[in-house]
């Protein structure tokens, strides 16, 4: 198991930027694939983005795709989500988790396909 914490999140006007932190520990980070989850009220958990063991792969939602840039420092045991051009409809709780996978390249969008989950950072765009 790894224990997961994010960071980063607040209110920001529409048009802007935030980054988000999800720092890891507890096990290897670097045998887990990682992704971002949001969760906004009334609404199921959605896939945002996700990263391989290796960073090679990344996958985006059609949602995001252009404005946000997941990566990872397997160094620094962190997973980053840098949002640009923030939109009031990304406004969320903004979730990371971790699949522990033997393949350095694989990627998963399911929310079922993680093992380990934070405790979610809030993000507000305003109009």
């Amino acid at each position: 198991q790894v224990q997961l914490v994010e960071s980063g999140g607040g209110l920001v006007q529409a048009g802007g930027s935030l980054r988000l932190s999800c720092s890891a520990s507890g096990r290897t980070f670097s045998r887990y694939a990682m992704g971002w989850f949001r969760q906004a009220p009334g609404k199921e958990r959605e896939f945002v983005a996700s990263i391989s063991r290796n960073a090679g792969n990344t996958y985006y939602t059609d949602s995001v795709k252009g404005r946000f840039t997941i990566s990872r420092d397997n160094v620094k045991n962190t997973v980053y989500l840098q949002m640009n051009s923030l939109k009031p409809e990304d406004t969320a709780v903004y979730y990371c988790a971790a699949k522990e996978t033997y393949s350095p390249q694989m990627i998963y969008t399911r929310t079922a396909g993680y093992d380990d989950w934070g405790q979610g950072t809030q993000v507000t765009v305003s109009s």
